[in-house]
């Protein structure tokens, strides 16, 4: 008769914990990388509307907050809505 491998019994893992070093690489790598997202988006999208958005004015108690204007031709107001349809048809609504 042939005989089965048997695979001897998984161990449990190794209760020790991860070498100190292996840890603060880990650290310094998510610190890097964090980094690096922040300098490429500044790379690719500028600072203004980082700028606009914390120098924007202060309101006032009393005085009403006027909306932003819309600067939006016609044609972009038309595929912004025909987009949003088209997801709430589709079942993709955010």
């Amino acid at each position: 008769m042939g005989q089965a491998c048997i695979q001897p019994q998984r161990s449990t893992p190794d209760p020790r914990r991860e070498h100190p070093v292996t840890a603060i690489i880990a650290v310094l790598a998510i610190f890097v990388a964090i980094l690096l997202i922040t300098w490429a988006r500044i790379e690719v999208h500028g600072t203004g509307d980082l700028e606009e958005a914390l120098v924007e004015p202060q309101a006032q108690p009393g005085v009403p907050v006027l909306p932003a204007q819309d600067i939006k031709a016609d044609e972009e107001r038309e595929v912004d809505a025909a987009v949003t349809s088209s997801r709430f048809a589709t079942g993709l609504s955010p």
